[in-house]
């Protein structure tokens, strides 16, 4: 299996057309995530799918206007449920658990021919009001999921000498 066509393939929408996902594709995604590796295995996310036009539609205030929210058939809510945990090197384990969770769901969201966008501009109180997550919790960011609108423009990528190097930086 080659999974390096849906990597290059991957682009953030910059719009989507309103199409349902079929229950079972959304249960892929969702898998794929809570498959991602987590530091000490602790598995520290907690998604909370939204589907509900109202309630994206508040969703979007939160996010200053961002019509995307309206658009997208799925909006994931991605929390963490462990904000304190220190990883050996004295960082927070959360952010990069959160971040491979979802880059898993990225990819699995572009192998159902499906297209993705991040979101970390919001609101996080309103956020959590409106989904009654514990104050606790933290909101790290959205992912947005559907079939984009056909235009936008692949985003260039730096060649690989400019990021990778071996032996010394």
């Amino acid at each position: 299996m080659e999974i390096l066509p849906e990597i290059k393939n991957r682009m953030t929408s910059r719009s989507f057309q309103n199409i349902p996902i079929p229950d079972e594709t959304l249960e892929r995604i969702l898998n794929a995530g809570r498959l991602a590796p987590s530091a000490k295995n602790r598995q520290p996310w907690r998604f909370i799918v939204l589907t509900d036009p109202e309630i994206k539609e508040q969703l979007k205030q939160s996010a200053y206007g961002d019509e995307r929210f309206s658009e997208a058939p799925v909006v994931i809510a991605v929390c963490t449920t462990n904000i304190g945990y220190r990883m050996p090197n004295g960082e927070l384990s959360y952010p990069m658990d959160l971040s491979f969770a979802v880059s898993f769901m990225m990819i699995q969201a572009e192998h159902e021919k499906l297209n993705s966008a991040v979101i970390t501009t919001y609101q996080e109180d309103e956020v959590k009001n409106l989904l009654t997550i514990p104050y606790s919790m933290k909101v790290v960011m959205m992912l947005l999921i559907g079939k984009a609108v056909e235009n936008s423009d692949k985003e260039i990528r730096l060649p690989m000498n400019r990021v990778v190097s071996f032996d010394h930086w």
